[in-house]
């Protein structure tokens, strides 16, 4: 159950906009998978991205939230309707790169050549230009030090793309946790995703902790960070309000633990998440956060 009020008893400030995201991607493009299912057969697995995406824009139409899809631009190459219906519907169409390679698997070219081939992608289908990259797995970190500024040499807006703590996917546990300018001299704004608390550990405010742990672990992430002025970011994936889909029984117990664990109590508490609090697309969030930094 969600309040509308600070664990510590405070009310809740309504002015502050937090960023709703979702990462667009299928069931068999996760990195949890990549090591079973090659990239070459993604074109022989059964589709279900565009039917959940739907099921993630009515829930969203429901609540009323506006919202930022960092979509794959393969998503949007094999999909492209999608991609024009998430347009029009009032969300933002951001970038998630092209397949789901991780940032840090690649040089400074390959990766301004993946966030090229996507967002041509991406603009071709949904006919809005896209500003905003998420990359996948979180994966821009102390060892992409060129990301940043290739991210703002290609005139992106924002990203969002960091998780600052400890993981043994991801995580930049020193970079800071407020929005902030990552290249020196740019425009460039870097949202990192949210931290939740759950006793002595801290882990993401969203997709597989927000399905697995109780609500409020992730609703006091979001009014800590309301209550500082800032706002919270949260994300997920279509796939994980999808109890019916295939089951990879080839990969590791770990990982299938992780992917398939209370799928179907998803939409249940994300409808309840949007109806707490306020939720915006990340640009318009950035172009507040842009007057504080300036």
């Amino acid at each position: 159950m969600f309040h509308d009020r600070h664990p510590h008893g405070a009310p809740v400030p309504n002015g502050v906009a937090n960023v709703m995201s979702v990462d667009v991607e299928d069931w068999f493009q996760v990195g949890a998978f990549e090591q079973v299912i090659d990239r070459a057969d993604w074109p022989k697995h059964q589709h279900r991205v565009e039917a959940n995406t739907d099921a993630v824009l009515a829930l969203f139409a429901d609540a009323g939230v506006r919202a930022t899809f960092f979509t794959l631009g393969w998503v949007a190459h094999h999909h492209p309707a999608l991609i024009r219906r998430i347009a029009d519907a009032g969300h933002e169409v951001a970038s998630h790169g092209w397949d789901h390679l991780r940032v840090f698997t690649m040089t400074a070219d390959q990766f301004r050549d993946d966030l090229a081939r996507a967002r041509a992608a991406l603009e071709d289908a949904g006919g809005q230009p896209v500003t905003g990259y998420r990359a996948p797995n979180f994966s821009i970190d102390t060892r992409t030090p060129w990301a940043h500024p290739v991210l703002a040499e290609a005139g992106y807006a924002y990203s969002s793309s960091i998780a600052p703590l400890v993981h043994d996917h991801y995580g930049w546990p020193g970079a800071p946790r407020r929005a902030f300018r990552p290249v020196t001299g740019s425009d460039l704004i870097e949202l990192p995703v949210s931290v939740a608390r759950v006793l002595s550990r801290e882990v993401t405010a969203g997709g597989g902790f927000f399905r697995l742990l109780p609500s409020r672990v992730v609703a006091r992430a979001v009014e800590d960070a309301n209550s500082g002025g800032d706002p919270a970011i949260f994300y997920f994936h279509p796939w994980e309000i999808d109890p019916g889909q295939p089951r990879v029984r080839a990969a590791p117990l770990k990982s299938r633990i992780r992917h398939y664990s209370r799928l179907g109590a998803m939409a249940g508490k994300l409808s309840r998440l949007c109806k707490a609090y306020r939720w915006d697309r990340a640009d318009a969030v950035v172009a507040a956060q842009a007057a504080r930094l300036s």
